[in-house]
Parts: C-alpha cells; sequence; structure tokens
C-alpha cells in the first residue's frame, strides 16, 4: 500500500518542523518547502537552517525543497510530482512590525504565496486536505475595545462577559487596525475558506493564538515566550512594549496545533475557521512570564519598557476554542502554561 502523502510549508519554523515530525510519525512521506525567509526578516540568530539540518538527519524519507512559495514554477512542479493528501501550510512572514517595513514583500509571501498553493491544490490534490496557519490578527484590534479591567499584573475581562472564556468566531473582522501583516493574513484566510465554499475542497484556517515551543526560532519581532526566555537566559534586556507588561495572551505548543491538525485531516469540514490557541487552559501576561522565567531558570531579568505599544496589538486576547473541541471532541489541550514554559526553558534549548 502506497504511503500516504504529507507537504509542509515553512517546514523548518516551529509549527513546520512539528508537523513533519509529527506526520512522518503516523506513516506519510513528507515534503517540505522552507528557503530560510526567516533569516532574511529577523537576522541570523532567528534563521531556520539549524532545524532543517536536524529534520533530513532525524526524520526518515523526509523530502526537503529550498524554494520561495511565491515562485509559481517550481511550486507547481512539486505539487504535479506528487499526489499530496495533506498539505500543512505554515510558511509565512509573521511580523507585524517587518510588515510595515516591505508592505509588497509581506503581502505577497502571505496572500500570492497562499493562492499559488491553493491553486496547485485545486489543480493536483483536489481530493486532499488543504490546513492554513492563520492569525487572531484577523480580528484586528477590536479585542481591545473589549471592557477590559487592569489588575495587579494583567488585564481581564469580567467574568460576566460572554468572551471571558475567549474571543470566538463570531467577532467582526472589520472596521479594526490589523497591521498590514494581519491584513495581508487575513486576505490569505479569506482565499482558503473561498477555496473551500466555492471549490468544495477541504480546506480549513485555524486562526492561532501565539504558538510556542522549543523549536522556535525567536526574535523580538515574533516569538514571545521563546524570545523572553532567551533573553533572561542570556543577560540580554527584553523590551517591554506598552500597556505595562500586563498584556495578556494564551500560549499553545506547536505539538497541540498539529494534533489539531491531523484531527481534522481525519475528518476535514471544507472551508471551516476555527480559533486555536491556549484558551484559559494556557494563557499568560508579560509580567507573569517574566516571573516563571526568572523561577526556573534562577535569573533576575532584564527589561526595559518602551511606553509606546505597538501598533495594532491586542491588550488582551484569549481564543475561544470550544468550536474545535465540539467537532473534534477526542482531541484536548495537554501543555499548560507551566509545561510549555519548563519546556522551553531546558538546558541547551537556548544556545541555538
Amino acid at each position: 500500500m502506497a504511503k500516504r502523502k504529507a507537504l509542509v510549508t515553512g517546514s523548518g519554523g516551529l509549527v513546520g518542523s512539528e508537523a513533519v515530525r509529527f506526520f512522518a510519525h503516523k506513516g506519510f512521506e513528507v515534503t517540505g518547502v522552507d528557503n530560510d525567509m526567516r533569516r532574511y526578516f529577523f537576522g541570523p540568530a532567528a534563521g531556520t537552517a539549524w532545524n532543517i539540518r536536524r529534520l533530513k538527519k532525524e526524520v526518515a524519507g523526509y523530502r526537503h525543497f529550498n524554494v520561495d512559495i511565491r515562485d509559481k514554477k517550481k511550486i507547481e512542479g512539486i505539487f504535479k510530482a506528487r499526489a499530496f493528501d495533506v498539505v500543512i501550510h505554515a510558511a509565512a512572514q509573521p511580523s507585524h512590525d517587518w510588515a510595515a517595513r516591505e508592505p509588497f514583500t509581506d503581502f505577497t509571501i502571505n496572500a500570492d504565496g497562499t493562492l499559488i498553493l491553493l491553486e496547485n491544490f485545486r489543480k493536483y490534490a483536489p481530493e486532499g486536505v488543504f490546513i492554513f496557519t492563520s492569525t487572531n490578527k484577523v480580528y484586528g484590534d477590536l479585542p481591545n475595545s473589549l471592557p477590559l479591567i487592569e489588575q495587579e499584573k494583567r488585564f481581564e475581562l469580567p467574568e460576566s462577559h460572554k468572551f471571558y472564556n475567549g474571543i470566538d468566531e463570531s467577532m467582526s473582522i472589520d472596521q479594526s487596525k490589523h497591521s498590514l501583516f494581519g491584513a495581508s493574513k487575513t486576505a490569505a484566510d479569506m482565499l482558503v475558506q473561498e477555496y473551500g465554499r466555492y471549490f468544495g475542497l477541504k480546506t480549513v484556517s485555524m486562526r492561532c493564538g501565539c504558538l510556542t515551543g522549543p523549536a522556535h526560532s525567536s526574535a523580538e519581532m515574533h516569538g514571545f515566550l521563546a524570545y523572553l526566555g532567551k533573553c533572561i537566559a542570556t543577560g540580554k534586556a527584553y523590551r517591554i512594549f506598552g500597556y505595562q507588561g500586563k498584556q495578556v495572551r494564551d500560549n499553545m505548543h506547536a505539538y497541540d496545533l498539529v494534533r489539531a491538525m491531523y484531527h481534522y485531516y481525519l475528518n476535514p469540514k471544507p472551508g471551516e475557521v476555527y480559533n486555536m490557541g491556549g484558551s484559559r487552559f494556557s494563557n499568560i501576561s508579560i509580567l507573569e512570564a517574566v516571573e516563571k522565567f526568572e523561577r526556573i531558570l534562577n535569573i533576575k531579568a532584564v527589561t526595559e519598557y518602551v511606553g509606546q505599544n505597538r501598533p495594532g496589538d491586542h491588550i488582551w486576547y484569549i481564543s475561544d476554542i470550544s468550536k474545535f473541541k465540539k467537532d473534534y471532541p477526542d482531541w484536548e489541550l495537554t501543555y499548560n502554561i507551566d509545561k510549555i514554559i519548563e519546556d522551553i526553558s531546558k538546558p541547551g534549548r537556548f544556545s541555538k
């Protein structure tokens, strides 16, 4: 019996490398696409070459292509050669701040690149499943209009509020400030939905909050928890941008997200959208995260406060994942915030 085939874009990144390992373990023949654009975005320390080398060495049968997802000819060649059963699209320009430096680069990667993948998926793998790592930034800064309460170390919603357990898919994506990154990812999100609803393909947009794990090649502009831990471990000052460091994020381990992807693959619902994140199970403010890393690493953090918050940044964001859990009741989160930080902080994690 022929092996099932998986294509993973951004295969050297946090989610992509987790997906490569997971689906290979499930018996898939895995093809990865990653040209280490992360190095271009954020510098050598944030590059993914080290992770790609590990995948080539440790994952049996892994096939890698150093290809830009905007290269129509090469992407079509990859699709034509293999009938993929699942495509996991994790390649992206992932930073708010960086997008404003090169808007055309950001948009062509996030939107055009997604369209190129979708069209080749439609032509060459129409029976397969297409899973897109979207973002909660499709909602722009609308979450900041919620009636938040400032507490000692975090902002919070009143327990009586309908979004107390997390923001669900009913929140509008309109009339808010997204950042150019948020806009390009929203365009891609809409395309993924449309290929599901218009063409009847098995596509899904997973709107993720903060994703993390030990494979994260973190940088100041992307990778909150991993970058914070790295700064504390190495004595580098961590800059806190606005909101007194009380801004809250739910954090989801990449392993839990990839497990969710597999559950969707087994029973796909075309054109669906799911908010994905740590939910109330796994969330933290910057101030709280600093304290946890200090305790685990036994190192005092060096922090600098920048009064100006990042444009479009969320003050409080926790994902309501109940829709996905209702559709896929056998899936659940396994990493809470303490387990995530302990995993990130294991010896040798910050040496890459």
